[in-house]
């Protein structure tokens, strides 16, 4: 198990049986990056992914073409 994979765990015991819409979800999104928006590239590339899950790009990993972004540090081992 990897570091990051606590929270993913506790949201899984805590709300695993919970049912949301996606609209609801991007407002929790919305309120996270106002709170943290050092994370605003990471919570964009999670969305993004999301959104795009039938695409067969986004299954694969690749990056969104029209992605601009610059890669965030905490997705790739913290380098600057």
């Amino acid at each position: 198990m990897y570091f990051t994979d606590r929270g993913i765990e506790e949201l899984e015991s805590r709300r695993g049986g919970d049912e949301v819409s996606l609209g609801w979800l991007a407002e929790r999104l919305t309120e996270f990056i106002d709170l943290f928006p050092e994370s605003e590239a990471t919570v964009d590339r999670l969305a993004t992914w999301l959104a795009r899950l039938d695409d067969d790009d986004a299954l694969d990993g690749a990056a969104p073409a029209d992605s601009a972004a610059p890669a965030d540090s905490a997705l790739d081992g913290g380098a600057p």
